[in-house]
């Protein structure tokens, strides 16, 4: 068993489809056979929902919120991951929203990040041990 933290990125192929979404959705099949857990963190959810919410779509809004909620661990921005994304954000080349998703994955004591932006599967972070782009992830 690992812990898995997805980018937000690879929920909007899961839910919204795509030429990557068969790839996440065998992903996610994998994992739920490793009995692997899933996590992310709460500005995922929040990043997610803005085009629901822009459109009026509460089916695509509920999709994802289900996504998000039933199976996955959603991770706060707290104390302790605050303390890791000021480590992580004296590299100025981390944006401060990858710099939280990768505070909240470091926080939880992550196995592997998953991301869709190549850039950051070249990054160290303590408290993670590997961060992999989609494309390059085993399955």
């Amino acid at each position: 068993m690992s812990r898995v933290f997805w980018d937000t990125n690879l929920f909007v192929y899961l839910v919204e489809g795509g030429f990557r979404s068969g790839r996440v959705t065998a992903l996610r099949q994998r994992m739920i056979e490793r009995d692997d857990e899933l996590l992310t963190s709460a500005l995922t959810l929040g990043e997610v929902l803005v085009k629901p919410l822009e459109a009026g779509d509460r089916n695509l809004r509920q999709r994802y919120e289900d996504a998000l909620t039933i199976g996955t661990a959603v991770l706060p921005f707290d104390a302790r991951a605050a303390v890791h994304f000021a480590e992580i954000r004296q590299d100025r080349s981390i944006r401060a929203p990858d710099a939280i998703q990768l505070a909240c994955a470091a926080a939880a004591g992550t196995d592997l990040f998953i991301t869709n932006d190549d850039r950051l599967s070249r990054k160290n972070v303590r408290g993670i041990h590997f961060i992999q782009s989609l494309d390059k992830t085993v399955l």
